[in-house]
């Protein structure tokens, strides 16, 4: 069996931290009339850092001797996911989980267009209308001055942002900086934020159910941050990141199943448009890819 190619690699890992945020995020929206959302990240926090702290020491990841330079791409990778984590459960306390994960699908179109623009990666002109036409499909899905329109929908389109920031910068860091290192790093930054904003809150007691329910959370979101980081660092970010798309089909079940929430014909239209213009940037991908390997053959 022929060993899979960097791209296959970066997909699968992209497909598995994307259903496994998902499960994640539906832990912790069964809590959100329970826990205030400063609890709630502090507490799933602390459990993350431990874990990924043993798993980095287990595995000789644990460094901290990294130049100057990784740590300042680590410092704002941790800023992004700082924002993206506070901005997104936000948005998925107050909204149905699929719709929420509709608006992140656009982020295969944010990365690629943020990537031409501070990055100088190519994009032609075929994808930019794809990327132009998906933020229309965007666009449907949170209906801007529509009845169903509220100041949440804003806060999911600023986790956008965030998490276009996390994922541009991680492809600066050196290939020696371990990926745990990374992912402990952001799970430390969100802990202490949480942390702070927690002293002016009133922390609210857990029965048993919502403390296996939080440790559901905490063991999804572990590996999710593993997988997220090792796919950004592992083949093209036009190739992979289009494999966000698993995460909506899982929340679109999920949503369905555990809250009872029913996404409206726009929403899906919206979300069918998203993930078109996103398949349709990865074909792309793999034409310019193609053209790339044979244009060399060829001259010699």
């Amino acid at each position: 069996m022929a060993p899979l190619s960097d791209n296959m690699r970066g997909a699968a890992l992209m497909a598995a931290a994307m259903m496994t945020f998902t499960v994640n995020d539906t832990f912790t929206k069964t809590l959100s009339d329970v826990l205030p959302l400063s609890q709630l990240l502090f507490l799933r926090g602390i459990g993350v850092m431990i874990c990924l702290a043993v798993m980095a020491r287990a595995m000789g990841q644990l460094r901290f001797d990294l130049s100057v330079r990784d740590w300042v791409y680590i410092g704002l990778r941790t800023l992004g996911e700082i924002g993206g984590a506070y901005f997104f459960i936000t948005a998925l306390f107050h909204m149905p989980i699929a719709n929420v994960s509709a608006i992140l699908q656009v982020l295969p179109l944010s990365v690629a267009l943020a990537g031409a623009l501070f990055m100088n990666e190519p994009l032609g002109w075929r994808r930019l209308v794809a990327i132009m036409v998906g933020f229309g499909g965007v666009m449907l899905i949170v209906r801007p001055g529509g009845a169903d329109f509220n100041i949440f929908s804003l806060y999911a389109l600023a986790a956008v942002a965030c998490v276009t920031l996390r994922d541009l910068v991680v492809r600066k860091l050196s290939r020696s900086v371990p990926s745990l290192m990374v992912s402990l790093s952001a799970a430390v930054g969100i802990t202490v934020f949480s942390g702070v904003a927690s002293i002016w809150v009133d922390w609210q007691p857990m029965s048993g159910q919502e403390v296996f329910r939080l440790g559901g959370a905490t063991v999804f979101v572990v590996f999710g941050y593993i997988f997220s980081v090792a796919a950004m660092r592992v083949g093209e970010i036009g190739f992979v990141a289009p494999f966000r798309y698993a995460s909506l089909l899982t929340a679109l079940v999920l949503g369905m199943i555990v809250f009872k929430e029913f996404p409206s014909t726009l929403t899906l239209i919206g979300a069918g448009i998203v993930v078109a213009t996103g398949i349709f940037t990865l074909f792309r991908e793999q034409q310019l890819a193609l053209r790339r390997r044979v244009v060399p053959d060829r001259i010699r």
